[in-house]
């Protein structure tokens, strides 16, 4: 096949600000986060103060938001923070960033497959009777997810809107029983509750339950108007998120208690089922099943929203050429043809190498995968953080609160959750192996790797070192001038 003839385009306005929070809010997975990342976070971090944590992050998310609102205006491209890299710090940058996106990204897929392989077994086991190993189960699901995600995003986003949907209800139902039957404690948000426990690890484990939002760049070419959905998709992606899992904190520590808030948490850790526990008391039994097939709802959307997610990352860098170009290939449906294939692969027979040491997956391959994979996350927002102050100050921009004050604190937030990541990694990964602690290693690596390869690029094939600039250039004018230029232009050649 002729290289004019292979698709190398995503299918544009496929998505507009609704669709593009299903597929964020789907990765967050609200439910899932309710009960692992609440749960510890009262457990571990300041208890009774911690629905705080969550707004506190927040703020300072919706701070870098206004930053990256901004940059999301002059720049449209399906390789999102790893485009903004580029275009703030540079090539170099940019290469760092895309390996770190693509390990952080693929690395939470294989994570999902864990999760919802293990949770599957236990939960249908219990309901039916009918026992199949963890990893078959987890590989029906990522087999599902790739099919769907070659239907389009537009299907991924509609299905993952009705999953997000049901688990948000069910939140909410939960909610509104705890305010009726007991009230909610306003001493949650009290300075002797807000600074009781660890608020540092509080709001590490806080910041881990947004993981996701930044997403929204990745579907800039998809969507309909980018300047103006992309920007409102992330604030309200970020605000639902906050108000969402800081009022379900606030029910679960009104509901145990404010003061008694963490030593309950922590009577429940081992088992996790602090909030199974509490929808036993305030909805019964007939709820609590219900809470357990919705978590595994709500575990298969965030599967499907990361495969979409490390999907575009894939086809970015193939566009790029950093990675073979190959991945650059899309369907006639503008769904990325074999960046799906090798992301869905990758992530299946990762997962097959634990499954065939017969390791236990929860306490081996999920907080190996999920724990770099939130590390590389939280540093990949950091580094967009960074950029985009960089990138508004090269331009000498003159909105100095919106391109420097508000992202300058909210880079300074990131860099402090960060580096608490960092220095906690136990606690992020839920592990104190030493294999799975040695595994922040793989991001000097990155750094390493993705500063020799720039070398190499630029020494070597300066054609595709100096494209990594330009092909950020070259598809935010293709965008403008197809949504916004009405005027003829002049046959390639003619211009100067």
């Amino acid at each position: 096949m002729s290289e004019s003839h292979v698709n190398t385009a995503l299918r544009k306005n496929a998505l507009g600000v609704a669709g593009i929070v299903f597929l964020v809010l789907a990765a967050v997975a609200p439910l899932t986060g309710t009960i692992v990342v609440a749960g510890l976070a009262i457990a571990l971090g300041n208890g009774g103060g911690t629905p705080m944590s969550f707004l506190i992050v927040a703020v300072v998310l919706l701070l870098f938001a206004v930053g990256y609102a901004q940059m999301s205006k002059q720049l449209v491209n399906a390789g999102g923070f790893y485009a903004f890299v580029v275009k703030g710090l540079g090539r170099p940058g940019g290469l760092v960033a895309g390996l770190i996106a693509t390990l952080g990204y693929n690395f939470f897929v294989v994570g999902t497959i864990g999760t919802s392989g293990f949770f599957m077994q236990i939960v249908i086991a219990d309901l039916t009777g009918f026992n199949l190993h963890w990893y078959v189960w987890g590989l029906a699901s990522i087999v599902v997810s790739f099919l769907m995600g070659r239907r389009g995003i537009d299907f991924s986003s509609k299905i993952l809107g009705v999953a997000l949907v049901l688990e948000v209800l069910m939140l909410v139902v939960f909610n509104v029983s705890v305010l009726v039957q007991t009230g909610y404690d306003v001493a949650a948000f009290s300075p002797s509750a807000v600074f009781a426990g660890s608020l540092p690890i509080g709001l590490l484990l806080a910041a881990t339950g947004f993981l996701g939002f930044e997403a929204t760049a990745l579907f800039g070419e998809e969507a309909r108007d980018p300047q103006k959905t992309i920007p409102r998709a992330t604030y309200a992606a970020i605000i639902l998120i906050g108000v969402i899992l800081a009022w379900t904190t606030w029910s679960v520590v009104s509901a145990t208690g404010v003061a008694q808030a963490q030593d309950e948490a922590l009577a429940h850790l081992e088992g996790g089922d602090l909030i199974f526990a509490l929808a036993q008391q305030y909805l019964g039994g007939p709820a609590v099943v219900l809470m357990q097939v919705l978590l595994l709802v709500s575990l298969f959307a965030a599967m499907l929203a990361f495969h979409n997610a490390a999907t575009r990352y894939l086809f970015a860098l193939g566009r790029a050429r950093i990675l073979p170009s190959a991945l650059a290939r899309t369907r006639d449906n503008g769904a990325p043809q074999f960046a799906g294939i090798v992301q869905a692969g990758f992530a299946a027979v990762v997962a097959l190498c634990f499954a065939l040491a017969g390791v236990d997956p929860i306490t081996s391959l999920v907080p190996a995968m999920l724990g770099f994979g939130t590390l590389s996350l939280i540093v990949l927002q950091g580094l967009a953080a960074l950029s985009v102050i960089v990138a508004f100050r090269r331009q000498r921009d003159p909105r100095f609160i919106a391109t420097f004050i508000a992202p300058g604190i909210g880079f300074t937030g990131l860099l402090c959750i960060a580096v608490l990541a960092f220095l906690n990694f136990d606690i992020v990964a839920g592990s104190d192996a030493l294999a799975v602690n040695l595994l922040p290693l793989l991001l000097l690596l990155a750094l390493v790797g993705g500063l020799a390869y720039a070398a190499y690029l630029r020494s070597r094939k300066p054609q595709v070192y100096a494209s990594l600039s330009n092909d950020l250039e070259r598809f935010d004018v293709e965008r403008v001038s197809t949504t916004t230029d009405t005027t003829p232009r002049s046959a390639p050649g003619q211009e100067r």
